[in-house]
């Protein structure tokens, strides 16, 4: 089961980003990641790309898996909610060209504030409860992949895709779009692990949720085996 859904993860986003490719190649500009919104503006956006359009609509998804989650496996809720939180959160950012441009100046800024502020005080009041559910869920395939989505996105990409970087690699022949191009690539890498690994995580949280009781004597010999063993 869990080869058959490592290689659906393997073929949807190869399709997805061969679809992307494919798209700007027999059609120049088709991504529009570089689109100048009046003759006033000369930096253009890429909030209208289909690669941005992608990101927010896979936070969605993970957050609803999350709200699943958070519905239907009460030991995973800390959990589910701290991160669908950072989702919303994640989502709201994405979306922040067209909260400004659409609803008021900074309302981004706003919304991110209040959920930040909610998550931290649920998760600081649940510490315990969350402590507990993540002992029981690490090490895992998904809380890894979540990592790593993270990881790409806001070290790897944010660094990468540095302007001034392109800068001083391009020198003269510099061009915002390239930037852009690359940046936003990499992004939509990190939501692809990020999502993936909403999908694990949730996977194992019904597994734990709907595993059947144990006998006392199967479990203390499961407590027995060394720690550094995963259970997934």
């Amino acid at each position: 089961m869990a080869l058959i859904r490592y290689l659906l993860y393997f073929l949807g986003i190869g399709l997805l980003t061969w679809m992307l490719t494919a798209l700007e190649i027999s059609s120049p500009g088709s991504l529009k990641l570089q689109l100048y919104m009046s003759a006033a503006d000369t930096l253009g956006t890429s909030e209208y790309s289909p690669v941005e359009i992608i990101q927010p609509g896979i936070l969605i998804i993970c957050g609803l898996l999350y709200a699943w989650v958070a519905a239907n496996c009460p030991t995973q809720r800390p959990i589910a909610f701290v991160f669908g939180g950072l989702a919303l959160i994640f989502a709201i950012r994405e979306l922040d060209y067209f909260l400004d441009r659409f609803v008021a100046d900074n309302f981004w800024q706003f919304l991110i504030g209040i959920i930040s502020a909610l998550v931290i005080t649920y998760s600081y009041r649940q510490r315990r409860r969350f402590r507990i559910a993540w002992l029981r869920m690490w090490p895992s395939p998904g809380i890894t992949l979540l990592f790593a989505g993270a990881t790409i996105i806001f070290a790897f990409g944010l660094l990468v895709g540095h302007e001034p970087l392109w800068m001083a690699i391009l020198g003269d022949d510099y061009q915002r779009l390239v930037k852009l191009a690359v940046e936003e690539f990499i992004e939509l890498s990190g939501y692809f692990l990020w999502m993936i690994g909403t999908i694990e995580y949730t996977y194992q949280a019904k597994a734990i949720a709907f595993r059947e009781p144990e006998a006392a004597a199967a479990k203390r010999r499961r407590r027995r085996l060394p720690r550094s063993e995963g259970r997934f």
